[in-house]
Order: structure tokens, then C-alpha cells, then sequence
């Protein structure tokens, strides 16, 4: 059975783990958005973190803060902030 994971980090461990992420993944977050973008079309967010994280062997707690991120800004592109 899968836990259900929490995609809300809190905002100060939001940063750190969006500020490592290329350290970590060796990739840049465009690159990763890029990824989400082309990926299944999955509507919810906690789909998006889990085929994030087994399709390219990420932590959830990394996958879930890429997507996080990824909704964050594409809400600040399109005026839902």
C-alpha cells in the first residue's frame, strides 16, 4: 500500500530543497519543468511528485518540491497569485 505523501513543505524548507536541487538532480529546474511539462497528464500534484520521482529516481521529498515549484510559478505566469 503507498503512504500518501505531503506536498507541502513548509516555506523555508521549500527553499532549501528548490536552492539544491541542481546539486543534487545534477539538473536545473527549467530542465525539470521541462520534464513535468512533457510527462503523463496527471491532474493532481501528489501524481506528478510520485511519477517524478520513479521515472527519474528522485526522492519524493526532492519531486515533490519540483512540483510544488512548478505549480507555484505556472500560477504566477498566469495571474493566480
Amino acid at each position: 500500500m503507498e503512504v500518501p505523501m505531503s506536498l507541502n513543505h513548509s516555506p523555508e524548507t521549500q527553499s532549501k530543497l528548490i536552492a539544491r536541487v541542481p546539486v543534487v538532480t545534477g539538473r536545473e529546474l527549467p530542465e525539470w519543468f521541462q520534464a513535468l511539462d512533457n510527462g503523463p497528464s496527471f491532474i493532481r500534484c501528489g501524481e506528478r511528485a510520485n511519477w517524478l520521482a520513479d521515472e527519474h529516481g528522485l526522492s519524493h521529498g526532492y519531486a515533490a518540491a519540483i512540483v510544488h515549484e512548478h505549480e507555484r510559478r505556472r500560477r504566477t505566469r498566469m495571474g493566480f497569485v
